[in-house]
């Protein structure tokens, strides 16, 4: 690992899996993605692209700007800002975009991980 490493999935939300979240949840499905979808992908990518498997969240802090319209392909993105390799800790910057680059939500997430480096 290195800072200024990162890695972004991107995904789309659907009328349909907003039905099957409204039903799992008990919420109302509504016009736009809901906040916690939005959240997971970065639990996705932190758990399984970067730092990957073994990574531990240890707190984040997101700030959502603008709603996510549904069957928008929505941009996650996450990227070192600081490696503290004696304590096996990473600092992140995480933002979810828009394809005409309108920011859905950024902001920090600090996990722990194996094999930080320096």
């Amino acid at each position: 690992m290195k800072v200024g490493q990162h890695v972004a999935v991107t995904r789309s939300y659907s009328a349909a899996d907003m039905a099957a979240f409204a039903e799992l949840s008990g919420a109302k499905p509504g016009a736009h993605v809901p906040e916690p979808l939005i959240a997971a992908l970065f639990s996705y990518l932190l758990g399984v692209k970067l730092p990957g498997s073994g990574t531990n969240y240890l707190k984040q802090d997101l700030a959502f700007r603008a709603p996510a319209p549904l069957d928008t392909a929505l941009t996650a993105r996450v990227e070192i800002t600081r490696l503290r390799p004696e304590k096996h800790l990473v600092d992140l910057w995480a933002s979810c975009t828009a394809p005409d680059g309108t920011v859905i939500c950024e902001g920090r997430a600090l996990v722990k991980a194996k094999d930080v480096g320096g």
